[in-house]
Formats: C-alpha cells, sequence, structure tokens
C-alpha cells in the first residue's frame, strides 16, 4: 500500500506546490488506483509518476471548492484517450453529479467507459472483498467529507513446516492453502487451510481528510488508525486565520493524530506563504505534539511498511 501525493498546496498552485490530490496506490492489494481529490493539472502531475489514469478505478472527492475538483473533468476526459475502459467510479458530496454532469454535456466530452458518481453523505460509502471506506463530515466553510480507508484482515501466512508435514508437496496445492481453500492429497486424505496457515493479520487503515478546522468528528474518523493524512494550512502563530477559512494549524493536525492514537501522521494541504526554508519549522512546531509527523512534497511517495510509513 502507496501513497503518492500529487499536489499539497492550498487554495492555488504555486511553483513548488500543485492543488490538491493524493494517489493510494492499491494495485498489489488487486484494488488498482484511488484517487482522493483532484485539483486543477492532477493529470500534468501524473505525467511526472509512473501511475496510469486508465488504472484509476475510484475517485473520492472531499468537497466542491475548486483546488479539490477543477481537474476532474480534464481527468475523465483524458482517460478514455488512455486506454481506460473500466467502469470509474466518483464519490463525493451532493451537487457533485450536476456539476460534472453539466460541464461534461456543454463540452460534448465523449467517454467510453461508464461513469458513476455516487452523491453520499456520512457512513459506509464502499465495501468489497478487501476494503471498507467510511466517510465522515468534517468541519469547512463548505461541506466537506474525510474518508476512512480500512484494509480487511489479511489471511495467516503460511506455515510451510506444518504443510509439509502433513504430506502437502511443493506446487499448487500449497497455493491453494495459502489462499485459505482446504485441498485433497493423492491419498484422499484432505488437509484444510486453518490447520497450516496462522491467525489473521491485521490490515491497514488510512484516513485521509478534507479541509477542515480541528473538529471531533476528525479524531473520530482517524481512530487507531495507522496513517492520518491531515491538512495544515498554517503554522501555530496564524491560527486565528485558521479558524477563520475552517482550515487547521499545524498544531492541530499533530493534536488530532495524538488523540486519535494514529501511528503517522502525514501533513498536506501548505499554504503558498511558507517557502521550503519555513517547512523544517513547521515540522517542528507539529512535533511538539505528535513526533511520528512527515509533512508531504509534490511526488512524494510514502508506503506502509514493518508496522510505520516509510517515505519513498
Amino acid at each position: 500500500m502507496e501513497l503518492q501525493f500529487l499536489g499539497t498546496g492550498a487554495g492555488m498552485p504555486s511553483k513548488m506546490r500543485n492543488t490538491s490530490a493524493v494517489a493510494l496506490n492499491l494495485s498489489a492489494e488487486g484494488q488498482g488506483i484511488w484517487l482522493f481529490d483532484c485539483g486543477e493539472a492532477t493529470q500534468h502531475q501524473i505525467l511526472h509518476t509512473s501511475l496510469k489514469p486508465r488504472k484509476i478505478g475510484k475517485v473520492f472527492i472531499t468537497h466542491l471548492h475548486g483546488d479539490h475538483i477543477f481537474g476532474l473533468p480534464g481527468l475523465i476526459g483524458s482517460r478514455s484517450f488512455l486506454g481506460g475502459h473500466e467502469r470509474l467510479d466518483i464519490y463525493g458530496p451532493p451537487g457533485l453529479n450536476e456539476w460534472l454532469e453539466t460541464t461534461l454535456r456543454i463540452t460534448q466530452t465523449h467517454l467510453n467507459y461508464e461513469l458513476c458518481v455516487h452523491e453520499i453523505e456520512e457512513g459506509i460509502v464502499v465495501e468489497n472483498e478487501a476494503f471498507v471506506v467510511t466517510a465522515k463530515s468534517l468541519q469547512h466553510v463548505i461541506p466537506c467529507l474525510g474518508y476512512r480507508v480500512e484494509q480487511k484482515p489479511l489471511r495467516g501466512k503460511l506455515l510451510i513446516e506444518k504443510a509439509r508435514a502433513a504430506g502437502v508437496p511443493n506446487g499448487p496445492l500449497l497455493k491453494q492453502l495459502k489462499d485459505g481453500e482446504d485441498v485433497t492429497l493423492a491419498d484422499g486424505r484432505i488437509v484444510e487451510s486453518r490447520d497450516v496457515t496462522g491467525e489473521p493479520q491485521a490490515g491497514v487503515t488510512v484516513a485521509i481528510l478534507g479541509d477542515t478546522s480541528y473538529c471531533a468528528a476528525a479524531v473520530e474518523l482517524a481512530q487507531g488508525a495507522d496513517i492520518l493524512v491531515h491538512e495544515a494550512t498554517f503554522d501555530m502563530s496564524t491560527g486565528d486565520l485558521a479558524q477563520e477559512y475552517g482550515h487547521s494549524t499545524i498544531g492541530d493536525a499533530a493534536q488530532t493524530a495524538k488523540e486519535a492514537n494514529v501511528t503517522a501522521l502525514i501533513a498536506n494541504h501548505i499554504s503558498a506563504r511558507f517557502m521550503p526554508s519555513d517547512v523544517a519549522k513547521l515540522k517542528e512546531q507539529g512535533e511538539v505534539i505528535f513526533p511520528n509527523l512527515h509533512i508531504a512534497e509534490d511526488f512524494a511517495r510514502f508506503e506502509w511498511k514493518d508496522g510505520d510509513v516509510s517515505r519513498e
């Protein structure tokens, strides 16, 4: 499971940071790529990565401010030209379907795949064999959602010595056992998967929040998550502006991570007022409250590995 940030700025693009978009790469888990928000020029950002738009199967929009959605029509259109024939599901607040439908109709944008727009409220919005995605309303100046992506428990590891002791030969039968299937040996004996596999392993939980002031809903949505992606538009000296515009300081993000007992915090949506030389100070302010803090930059990749976030 890997997070790649395509835009980490706030409000408008700058030379250092594009507008909001983050890709959750679940290719290794068989789920393709899930995109969270799609600010202006997101598809241009993708050109500088190994990500393929045709592999994007789901898009989750947090809210309808332009810096989170203005890149969506272009990406949707280009996906057709880039070999994307599979269905694309887009989730977001009420009004999203009307905006997209009108934009695509007026521009006569032709799609060669099925586009399904789901206008959602709080609750479970996606559930399949491997993941559950829950949405919750945050505290911003317009309706805004945060998303919690929970991986269901993984099958236990195959205990190879036990399997061999039970008489299972090398080959496809071992894979069947690993995949949770019971097998029948050549002599007619049945070997049950549960007898030669370990206990199920906990999956990874990632909370990706939209724009928000510090609020209880954010803490609840992130509770116990392995990774929390939280906006940090302002520093500790500009908390009054954060409140006025429905945003968070780096301290708010860190406090949310602390109260939610997450493993790692990745801060994004950084105001253009902060130059690269200011990032270290911003990080120091947050680390006083929550030490395991990373500040995302455009194209930064984070992988969940060995129980913590590893920056690629």
